[in-house]
This record gives C-alpha cells, structure tokens and sequence, in this order.
C-alpha cells in the first residue's frame, strides 16, 4: 500500500514539475530578454502615471559628496606628502 502511494505522489510530482519548467508565462524574443510590459504600461514614460518625476538636486546628491570625498582626500594626501604623517580630520591640517 506504501509502495503505491509513494509511486502515485512520484508521478503527480514529476507531472508539476515538468508543467512547471515547460511554460514560464513569458513569451521572449531572444534567450535572456523577456521582459514584457503589463497591458496598459504606456510606450513613452515620460509625461505618464508611471514618471517618477525624480528631483534634480535629489539626484545630485551623490555625485556632490562624491566630489567633497574627493577633496578632502586630496587635501590629506597632500599633507601626507608634505610632512610625512597622516591626518584624518581635515580640519587639523592647516
């Protein structure tokens, strides 16, 4: 009795799983690009509902501390190659 319902859950189980790997639900233009538009999506975001409307100074953000990282890091190296010691802090270095 075993013996058949573990043979009976095998082939209901390998029956999932082949129609699980036979349709993905995509249909993909090549191997790897299958990204598809939900029905409704518009061909132009911009000017629609989906725009996040992103701010520019928001944006910018990164790129600025970038820039003041860079600064102060030149601001030590040179230091360091001035006297030989390294300063984190580079309100210390005159």
């Amino acid at each position: 009795m075993k013996k058949i319902l573990l043979i009976n859950a095998a082939v209901v189980f390998a029956a999932l799983s082949y129609s699980a790997i036979a349709y993905d639900g995509q249909n993909c233009k090549e191997p790897g690009v299958c990204w598809e538009p939900k029905p409704g999506y518009p061909e132009k975001v911009a000017g629609s509902k989906y725009d996040p409307k992103h701010d520019v100074n928001e944006l910018n953000k990164q790129a600025q501390s970038i820039m003041e990282m860079e600064a102060r890091n030149k601001k030590r190296q040179e230091h360091l190659a001035k006297t030989g010691k390294f300063v984190y802090d580079v309100d210390d270095i005159e």
